[in-house]
């Protein structure tokens, strides 16, 4: 299995934040995390409050560590809320199941991590993430 690298990390972020400049949306922090939910790199632009990279974090925390996009976890939360609550609580408060995280697939489609952003809406906040992992030359899962 290929692991995410820094470099690829930074492309992630570079690129998802130049597309939140050029869709216009708030200020973001974005965050990549390997696939064991560590942390490669983050950057909260200026302007981003203080809770994006934490709330950033938590939606890929998420993506990674269940294996499926953020979206699909909150699409799961409307239809199971106890469990997630149970889960977020088992995660020790890492886990935030809400649109805005992809998960990062090498090229033999293996999880090798996940990008999240906050700052937009959860869709924004997705297609930043999406964006920044296709111009990294890796594959993203957004699907709900």
């Amino acid at each position: 299995m290929s692991k995410l690298t820094l470099k690829q990390a930074n492309t992630i972020i570079d690129k998802a934040l130049a597309k939140a400049r050029e869709m216009k949306i708030k200020p973001l922090g974005v965050i990549v995390l390997d696939a064991s939910g560590h942390m490669v790199a983050a950057q909260r632009e200026d302007g981003a409050s203080m809770f994006r990279l934490d709330v950033a974090k938590g939606k890929a925390w998420g993506a990674v560590a269940m294996g499926c996009s953020s979206r699909a976890l909150a699409k799961r939360a409307k239809d199971n809320p106890n469990f997630m609550i149970t889960l977020a609580a088992t995660a020790e408060g890492k886990f935030l199941p809400q649109t805005g995280a992809a998960v990062i697939k090498n090229a033999q489609g293996e999880i090798i991590g996940a990008a999240g952003a906050s700052g937009g809406t959860g869709e924004e906040d997705e297609a930043c993430c999406v964006y920044g992992i296709e111009q990294a030359g890796l594959t993203p899962d957004a699907a709900a």
